[in-house]
This record gives C-alpha cells, sequence and structure tokens, in this order.
C-alpha cells in the first residue's frame, strides 16, 4: 500500500519548500495530498476558487487540493505531516489550533512530523517535547530555549519514546535533502537513492544519512 503524505499549504508559505518537497514525494510513490490552511481574508486578495487560491511568498500561485478538513486530515489517513516554512505562512500555519492539534495527534501516533524553515515554529506552537530541531536562522530565538537547537541541514527526532519522528530542515536550499530523508524514512534508502539519480541531484553535495 502507497505511503501517504498531507502537505499543508498558506499564504506565504515559500514555494520552493512546498513544491520540492511535495514534487519528491510523488516521484518516490508516495500519494500527496495539499491542503489550504486559511486565516480570514487573504492579504493577496485571492478569490474565486475552490479550494481558494494560495499566493506564496514570491507570488508563485498554487491551487490546493482541498481546504484542511481536520476531521479528514489525521493520521489515521496519512503517514506524515508536512508543514513548509516561508515566514507569512509559517505563521498562519504554526498559529492554527487546527495545525497544532494535528502536530500533536501524528507524533502522539507515531507518524513523521515534517517541519522545514520557519515551519519548525509548529514544533513550539504545538507544545511538542524537547528534542533535536533546526529552522531556518530568522525563527532560532524563538527555538533554542525550547527545544535542543541544531544547524545541519536536516535534523531527524526519534529521542521521544513512544512518538512520532520530528524531520526539521533549515530553508529552501536544503529542501531536497530534506525530500529525500523524508522518502528514507517513508519508503528506504534504497527508494531515496533511486530518486535521486534521475532528478541530477549534484553527487559532491553531501545527503544526510
Amino acid at each position: 500500500m502507497a505511503k501517504k503524505a498531507l502537505v499543508l499549504v498558506a499564504d506565504g508559505t515559500e514555494e520552493m519548500e512546498f513544491t520540492i518537497t511535495y514534487d519528491t514525494l510523488v516521484r518516490a510513490g508516495v500519494e500527496c495530498t495539499s491542503a489550504n490552511v486559511q486565516s480570514g481574508g487573504s492579504p493577496y486578495g485571492t478569490v474565486g476558487t475552490s479550494p481558494a487560491l494560495v499566493v506564496c511568498s514570491r507570488g508563485v500561485k498554487i491551487l490546493p487540493d482541498t481546504t484542511l478538513q481536520p476531521l479528514e486530515a489525521g493520521p489515521d489517513k496519512y503517514d506524515a505531516l508536512v508543514i513548509p516554512g516561508g515566514l507569512k505562512g509559517a505563521e498562519t500555519l504554526s498559529q492554527s489550533t487546527e495545525v497544532q492539534t494535528l502536530v500533536r495527534e501524528y507524533f502522539d501516533a507515531g507518524r513523521i512530523v515534517a517541519m522545514i524553515c520557519a515551519g519548525s515554529l509548529a514544533a513550539k506552537t504545538a507544545g511538542l517535547p524537547h528534542q533535536p530541531v533546526t529552522s531556518h536562522p530568522v525563527v532560532k530565538d524563538v527555538l533554542v530555549q525550547t527545544f535542543d537547537y541544531h544547524e545541519d541541514s536536516v535534523v531527524v527526532s526519534d529521542k521521544v519514546e513512544g512518538k512520532g519522528t520530528l524531520v526539521t530542515s533549515r530553508g529552501p536550499g536544503t529542501a531536497f535533502p530534506f525530500s529525500f530523508k523524508l522518502v528514507e524514512l517513508l519508503c528506504g534508502r534504497e527508494k531515496s537513492d533511486e530518486v535521486r539519480g534521475p532528478m541530477m541531484f549534484p553527487s559532491s553535495v553531501p545527503y544526510p544519512y
């Protein structure tokens, strides 16, 4: 049975972090669903589509698969929850009580919770326990008092007994290693290697196993 991932998105999400992760997971055979998390009216004035069109941090427009419906988004339906960054989008996602609840539910259910860039703010707002994390430097000060902060490109934490795996990463430039690590965790290292080859990911760039 194919693995499934729920990838959240909001106005102001960093488009590279969203699209590279979504695309790489699909290449690995993971069934991805993108879900728009709305916060009032869009500051970008996007209207007229259902679900609502998302305008990302650099103006790229994305039509999500659905609007977030928490009852249809739980860890009984997906194997991984992905939260991209982009400061405005990350603020919306991390401050959403629905997203906070989902983060805790996935973590408690032993699923993968993945956050990149400022998306790591959701680890704090959801009240996840002390463990290794990373993020974009712009939100480091918010996280360093609560977590064991690292500056590696990808940090994988399975340190909390009986809970899920938290995967965090730093920004657009680490989106590929972040995505490859998610493929490895969901589908195995062989599948991650298989996906990376045709994508021509530079062999000179260290991959964090």
